[in-house]
């Protein structure tokens, strides 16, 4: 069986071209594909519309292929059964196929292309003497009546409105809620049906000024022109995009509102994306040479080791930004152990399972939170104080009146020698007998005291500020400015003050998985995680490993931080004076 495809095409000069082709086979398809057997480019053709199939006797069976029908004599189907013999039209877009029987028996299908789709309801032309077309207007003007209208309505009214009311008024511009893209985010709901808030000057962008008015705390993440350095060269297309921006009043790059985008909705703002900050952090160090800055571009792959501000002068305090890489040592003004204090076998586990629940502390000696206690948010740990963390084991009772034992006033040196001073020192008069301890605290030992005046004779002066005697045991002894004194102590609370650190999303976590205070046997280490040990959890932004945390910059790093450009911040540090004034 043959399908002859007749195809009808007509030239610029009106000629006829007629291409015939003979395909043998029972069944062809009909679609706007190249590879289907009658090709109709066709936007309104689907790729592959309609199959057509030969039986016997000269019946042709017509099948929609996809979503779309076709139209056969005018009446819209999805399937058609014709006899070539009697032939039919069938219309697919702007094709239409007539169907008939050749001389030589094969099924011609002559194809023509015509100016307007096939429709269901036959010839259109007809149609229109019975219609209304010819009394109304056009569609053309039409659509000029209704564009005026609009430019009116929604452009020249409000236009209008805004030039010729009173500012003072506090009255809105009619009509100005049409050229609201959409609703305000939540930080800023107030400001609805309140534009000029915003916008203070009509067709001109919103100014960073603007914004400032309100948030007057906020600044640039860093200077200016540095920013601009650190940007580097834009392609030539964005240039060229920014000048036409430019032209139009709108600032950038580095403007409030190309990152703060408002009419999204009333949600909150989205922590920006990891290429946000490595478009410049990437390759910092080749546009900002100075800079003390590593390049970093993703967690994972490119990001400096961490730099923490360390103690390194304990009597000024000063703290010097040092890598971990570096090994860096600080000089908090302490005299610690904390191997001594987290053995398991050792007296002070011994002395910890004597005062047992009382204090808090659990059978295997010291744990971290017995001296570490959490902020009420849980994101940091507050100072370590001597009578809630340390009393308990280091006692600072000297005398005993009556059954009341008097205790030095701790970090006040004036006081503690002013206390020791008026002392009774009447060996008639014992305050008590000595205390014991266990293991090495037995008397002779370190924490072997005697209340009776022998045992305290010359503590004032130069006992208990010596490196032997009750201050020593915690603290460096020193003279400041004359005067019996120790070196002051700095309880650092945020090491790393340009990133971001939370222990209560670290909860499930151990302390010593992250700080090796066991093996420490001195408060000069710098119980620090390097940039390693956070990489065995956390990876880039991209990353896909179900066993990892997926970091984005924002997740440590923000952008507007008031560690650089705000004096009024959260103190990075406790100070405890232990000198005289």
């Amino acid at each position: 069986m043959t399908f002859r495809i007749r195809q009808i095409e007509i030239t610029a000069t009106g000629r006829e071209i007629v291409r015939d082709r003979d395909i043998a086979a029972d069944t062809i398809a009909i679609g706007r594909s190249t590879e289907n057997d009658v090709h109709l480019p066709d936007l309104a053709v689907e790729a592959r519309h309609a199959t057509m199939s030969l039986h016997s006797g000269g019946r042709i069976e017509v099948a929609a292929a996809g979503s779309l029908g076709f139209v056969r004599d005018g009446v819209d189907t999805r399937s058609a059964v014709i006899d070539s013999r009697g032939g039919a039209e069938l219309g697919f877009g702007t094709y239409r196929i007539t169907v008939s029987q050749d001389d030589d028996g094969a099924v011609l299908l002559t194809i023509r292309q015509t100016d307007s789709a096939a429709t269901r309801s036959g010839d259109l032309e007809e149609k229109r003497r019975f219609s209304l077309q010819g009394v109304v207007p056009g569609k053309r003007m039409v659509s000029w009546v209704f564009g005026i209208v609009i430019l009116l309505a929604f452009l020249a009214v409000p236009i209008i409105s805004h030039a010729t009311r009173d500012p003072d008024s506090k009255k809105g511009v009619i009509w100005d809620s049409s050229w609201n893209p959409g609703q305000l985010s939540l930080a800023h709901h107030s400001l609805t049906d309140r534009c000029e808030s915003c916008h203070v000057k009509a067709f001109v962008s919103v100014r960073d000024e603007t914004c400032r008015t309100c948030h007057k705390d906020v600044h640039d993440h860093a200077d200016a022109k540095r920013l601009a350095l650190a940007r580097g060269n834009m392609p030539l297309g964005d240039r060229l995009l920014w000048s036409v921006a430019h032209a139009f009043g709108k600032k950038g790059p580095g403007a409030c509102q190309d990152c703060h985008v408002e009419h999204q909705g009333p949600t909150r703002l989205d922590a920006p994306s990891q290429k946000f900050c490595s478009d410049c952090h990437v390759r910092l160090k080749s546009n900002l040479p100075d800079t003390r800055l590593g390049n970093a571009g993703d967690f994972a792959k490119l990001h400096p080791q961490f730099t923490p501000l360390v103690v390194t002068d304990a009597m000024s305090r000063k703290r010097t930004p040092i890598s971990l890489d570096d090994a860096p040592r600080q000089d908090d003004g302490l005299a610690f152990s904390h191997k001594l204090h987290l053995d398991p076998l050792g007296g002070v586990a011994r002395m910890a399972a004597n005062i047992g629940a009382e204090r808090g502390y659990r059978p295997g000696g010291l744990q971290c939170q017995n001296c570490h206690h959490k902020t009420e948010d849980g994101i940091r740990f507050k100072p370590v104080q001597m009578e809630r963390d340390c009393e308990a084991c280091h006692s600072l009772a000297y005398d005993k009146v009556g059954g009341i034992f008097r205790k030095l006033h701790h970090g006040d040196v004036n006081q503690l020698i002013a206390d020791l001073s008026a002392r009774d020192y009447r060996p008639s008069l014992p305050a008590g007998t000595n205390r014991k301890r266990p293991g090495e605290y037995a008397p002779g030992g370190l924490y072997s005291f005697n209340y009776s005046a022998p045992s305290w004779h010359g503590l004032q002066l130069r006992g208990a500020l010596s490196k032997d005697g009750i201050c020593g045991e915690c603290h460096r002894p020193t003279t400041i400015k004359g005067k019996l004194g120790v070196v002051p102590v700095t309880q650092p609370m945020r090491y790393m003050e340009h990133g971001w650190f939370d222990h209560a999303a670290h909860k499930q976590e151990k302390c010593e998985s992250c700080h090796a205070a066991k093996t420490s046997k001195s408060s000069s280490d710098l119980l620090l995680p390097g940039i390693k040990d956070c990489r065995t959890c956390h990876v880039g932004e991209s990353s896909t490993a179900k066993d990892k945390v997926a970091s984005s910059c924002a997740m440590c790093h923000g952008y507007h931080t008031t560690a650089i450009g705000s004096e009024k911040r959260k103190p990075l540090a406790t100070k405890i004076a232990l000198q005289p004034d």
